[in-house]
């Protein structure tokens, strides 16, 4: 029977007392959360924490909030031993990058869209003599020729679309 990771009978140490090189107690405020089968886990932690600030943190919550805190010590820890520069934060400031090129392409698509619509539509409601080209969209939400529902998608695109400008700025 296993309890903390440890077998009844033999106090096999937890990963941070191996690394450490001392005993590992009963009481061990690291062993439920670094286990002997994850050593790694605990040394890239104390390496950029150090075992008395982690065990000092540990002591001042919760036992309900440790877990949480272990696994955010562990990510802060990996990220900053791949980037000692900026860690975590890095990594957030690159998808950050994505997500605002990705909406950038985004934006340019539906605007794409919503111009074939546009021309679409010119080109077969016999609107006269005018070119798709030199159409507004004003020009052509407010066209008589524009039946009522076509006004309304169009409408809603064109909020859409606006919608997507405002948040592509709101970073």
């Amino acid at each position: 029977m296993k309890e903390n990771g440890r077998k009844h009978g033999t106090l096999s140490p937890c990963a941070a007392c191996k690394l450490l090189r001392r005993r590992c107690a009963q009481d061990c405020v690291f062993a439920p959360y670094f286990p002997a089968e994850e050593p790694q886990k605990f040394a890239s932690v104390h390496k950029v924490f150090g075992a008395s600030n982690v065990n000092k943190m540990l002591q001042e919550l919760p036992e309900h909030q440790r877990s949480d805190a272990v696994s955010s010590m562990v990510y802060e820890a990996n990220a900053r031993v791949r980037d000692p520069v900026y860690g975590c934060v890095g990594a957030i400031s690159s998808l950050q990058q994505q997500i605002d090129s990705l909406q950038t392409q985004l934006a340019l698509a539906q605007a794409e869209v919503v111009h074939m619509r546009m021309r679409q539509f010119v080109s077969t409601s016999n609107a006269g003599t005018s070119s798709p080209e030199n159409l507004t969209p004003a020009a052509v939400a407010s066209s008589k020729f524009m039946p009522s529902q076509a006004k309304s998608l169009f409408c809603v695109d064109m909020v859409d679309q606006a919608n997507m400008a405002e948040s592509l700025w709101s970073y």
